[in-house]
């Protein structure tokens, strides 16, 4: 017969079954407890053309070189990626950037020190260890000394096991700043060679109005001999000479005003390329003859991926919606394990030569937040705070690039039309001018009609080339809103990134949904809140960005709506671009290795930043930084020769 447990042995199990229990249910109760976000409101939905506007083809992956075919122009370009001091400020924030990648990488990895140390303790006699070491022998026939020395030294283990890869994801929200930080260097890159091509087409226009203003000269002097000659022969008087007169005085001293406007250009494009003011060599080309390639600006949702600051916000959400998981992940368990090796001795000599002195010690930690969490949730709620920024900020960028298209376009027509009615107002001034030099020769006309005329026709040629300056400063600017340039410093790797090699992938995910749709689309269409709650739901417990579905393919990667959508984030054929399977490999960022057809330019070779940098990554590499990366914030992979890395 089996015997029956004796309630004596029976109590102390139920004791330590209840009190596992307990402890089970303190660990868990936290992360049960954990406050809901709040969910971001849906932006405007990205029209599917510039008002009217679009093409197959996007001007922004044509090259600069190609683009403005002006080698003294585009010379002037690679000077300042090189040379701009602003630019190298840039580079070394993303310098930086790429540090601090460094530092969150170590935080996840064991901690090791090697140590020493050397003291002496004397304990009173009067006290429990002054009593007890009086009565014992340190070695056979030796009291212990007092003081007593003691000397030791071992590497020291410390490890905070990443159970919930809140480590892990706070390196890979380093990563995505690191990022957007390329991405700001890259939209400055756009907006300097966009800047300095204003700069040299301002320099054409003044050349061209001191040309101008030497015509007009021309015509008063030879409208001043005439003046003169019919003075001398009492059919004129001296008030027309004396006013032809002021009038060449008065363009004289306008072409030194010229000169120096011509000085201050020169020294800003010198500025600019980051060398001390020198004559800046240009054209020989009239800037009337000057044209620039016809622009093609797509369609508005290729401005997601060809936009460097719209890829920039991308990038600052997903590392925002990051913080938000690293936050959460403070509500739950953390352990940390520590432990040492080494030996102590009281006496040097016995360090190394007796077995006796080795030490050894190991411990573990399990803290779980209980009672007064009220800063882990103030961070929690300043992380969601944050990400919502993020979101409202991507929108805005969103909205103000496709503003910037649409305004720069509708001035590029504006000034088309202007020049054409220009031209014509120019041709009747000239002819009006001659006329009015044969009627004053002929004494058939007063000389104030000459001076006019001439004035008008001065004016009036002024005029025609200013707004062909500002013609040529529409197309350029239109060209940088588009994304032109960005392709002169490509975003490359981290370092710390390029070392490490993983075997396996992590996925990113999209906050608040599969597509950067859900944030520009209208509130019927876009999904519902943090963690991709329903509509007329909450978020999940703890719902953060990062826990939404897997983002699309390759090929969509980065547009809100496909080329060719409909209205409402469909296709012409109906599927809805969101359905996409739900695991998907995913490259390391910056590595996409061959775009997608129309997808970013193939820009030529540029001098390295750091000839020093370490090659590009392998594409057969399978490594990712982590969750949280939105879809479409990759940039395409330039040619391995033309990519300016980060400095040492």
């Amino acid at each position: 017969m089996e015997r029956s447990p004796s309630p004596t042995n029976a109590r102390p199990r139920k004791r330590a079954i209840l009190i596992a229990v307990t402890c089970g249910f303190l660990f868990i109760l936290p992360s049960c407890a954990i406050p809901r976000l709040r969910n971001p409101k849906p932006g405007p939905q990205l029209p599917a053309d510039f008002n009217g506007a679009a093409s197959p083809d996007n001007s922004s992956a044509i090259k600069v070189e190609d683009f403005f075919q002006d080698p003294r122009l585009t010379g002037l370009m690679h000077q300042a990626v090189l040379g701009n001091q602003e630019l190298r400020i840039l580079n070394e924030d993303v310098q930086i950037a790429s540090n601090e990648i460094l530092a969150r990488q170590g935080q996840y990895l064991p901690f090791v020190w090697m140590g020493g140390d050397a003291g002496m303790n004397r304990f009173s006699r009067y006290t429990f260890e002054g009593a007890v070491e009086e009565q014992l022998n340190i070695l056979p026939g030796h009291r212990f000394p007092n003081p007593l020395p003691n000397f030791s030294f071992g590497p020291t283990f410390f490890w905070t096991p990443d159970i919930w890869r809140q480590l892990h994801n706070a390196k890979d929200a380093a990563a995505m700043r690191y990022y957007a930080l390329g991405e700001q260097r890259s939209f400055f890159v756009t907006r300097l060679v966009a800047e300095l091509a204003d700069s040299y087409y301002e320099l054409l226009a003044l050349d061209k109005r001191l040309e101008i203003l030497d015509q007009t000269i021309a015509l008063q002097e030879q409208s001043l001999r005439i003046a003169r000659a019919k003075m001398e022969a009492a059919r004129g008087s001296e008030l027309a000479v004396q006013r032809f007169l002021a009038e060449v005085r008065r363009n004289q001293g306008e072409k030194l005003v010229v000169r120096q406007s011509i000085i201050e250009v020169e020294n800003r494009i010198n500025f600019l390329t980051g060398r001390y003011p020198q004559p800046v060599e240009r054209t020989n080309t009239d800037i009337l003859d000057v044209t620039l390639q016809r622009l093609s600006v797509g369609v508005p949702s290729e401005l997601l991926r060809n936009r460097p600051d719209v890829r920039e916000a991308e990038r600052q959400l997903a590392a925002a919606g990051l913080d938000v998981k690293v936050a959460r992940k403070r509500f739950l368990p953390a352990m940390t394990i520590t432990s040492g090796v080494g030996y102590s001795s009281f006496n040097p000599s016995y360090l190394l030569l007796s077995p006796n002195a080795i030490v050894a010690n190991a411990a573990s930690n399990l803290l779980v937040p209980v009672i007064n969490r009220k800063a882990i949730k103030a961070d929690y709620f300043s992380a969601n705070a944050r990400q919502l920024q993020s979101v409202y900020n991507y929108q805005r960028v969103v909205l103000n690039a496709f503003t910037e298209v649409v305004n720069r376009l509708n001035r590029v027509e504006n000034y088309r039309k202007s020049l054409e009615l220009r031209q014509q107002q120019l041709t009747a001034l000239e002819k009006s001018v001659d006329v009015a030099q044969k009627l004053f020769q002929f004494a058939r006309a007063d000389y104030v009609d000459v001076l006019f005329a001439q004035r008008d026709l001065r004016d009036g040629r002024v005029s025609f080339v200013e707004i062909k300056q500002q013609q040529l400063a529409a197309v350029v600017d239109t060209y940088q809103a588009l994304g032109g340039g960005s392709y002169l410093m490509p975003v490359s790797p981290p370092r710390p990134l390029l070392q490490e090699h993983k075997s396996h992938v992590w996925m990113w995910q999209w906050p608040w949904g599969k597509n950067p749709a859900t944030l520009l689309g209208p509130p019927g269409t876009a999904a519902a809140g943090a963690g991709g709650a329903a509509p007329g739901q909450g978020a999940a417990p703890g719902a953060g960005a990062g826990d939404a579905a897997p983002p699309p393919p390759e090929g969509e990667r980065g547009l809100a709506t496909p080329p060719g959508a409909a209205p409402g984030g469909t296709t012409p054929g109906g599927k809805d671009p969101d359905s996409f399977p739900q695991r998907l490999p995913q490259p390391l960022p910056g590595d996409l290795g061959t775009p997608t057809p129309g997808e970013g330019p193939n820009p030529a070779p540029m001098p390295p930043a750091d000839p020093g940098s370490p090659p590009p990554p392998d594409p057969n590499v399978s490594s990712t930084p982590g969750e949280g990366l939105p879809p479409g914030s990759l940039p395409p992979t330039p040619d391995p020769g033309d990519t300016i890395r980060p400095p040492r």
